[in-house]
């Protein structure tokens, strides 16, 4: 009876082998073999990411890698640093102390949004493309504006 069985259970498992089930090692290996493709076509910067380099830095030349004051002129110029830069300016001249720590909040929240606040697959498959500098430069600007900001507006007695 034993014997029957076996070879019963050998035959219905045959089939499946045959046609590639779970324990046919010719399949996972061709399973690992195209995983493995796969991660290296994402995982390699390839032209397709000119594409990302194409909208985040519209005139950025293929091939020629960006560098820190490049980097730091494409940062200052946007909008929301153009604002802080010109509300800087007016606590500056206003020596309004609590403006000032208003905006160096304000700044430290731009800085940290805009420089650290990437997905980081994507920044450095940029960064390996060359279209996006180091971020360096713009945050010792910002922060030489914001130590300035606080000297400048401190009240007179205490003032250097």
């Amino acid at each position: 009876m034993n014997g029957i069985r076996s070879r019963m259970a050998r035959h219905i498992r045959q089939p499946a082998q045959r046609e590639g089930g779970r324990g046919d090692p010719r399949q996972r290996e061709r399973r690992a073999i195209c995983l493995l493709v796969t991660l290296a076509a994402i995982a390699l910067p390839v032209p397709a990411l000119a594409e990302t380099c194409a909208v985040l830095r519209p005139n950025w030349t293929p091939g020629a890698p960006a560098t820190a004051l490049q980097e730091a002129i494409h940062l200052m110029t946007r909008l929301p640093m153009l604002v802080l830069l010109f509300a800087s300016l007016l606590v500056v001249f206003k020596r309004h102390h609590w403006g000032a720590l208003a905006v160096v909040v304000m700044w430290s929240l731009l800085v940290s949004i805009v420089t650290f606040v990437r997905d980081p697959f994507v920044t450095e498959a940029i960064v390996a493309e060359g279209c996006i500098g180091s971020p360096a430069l713009f945050i010792g600007a910002v922060t030489a504006i914001c130590t300035a900001m606080i000297l400048l507006t401190l009240p007179r007695e205490t003032r250097l």
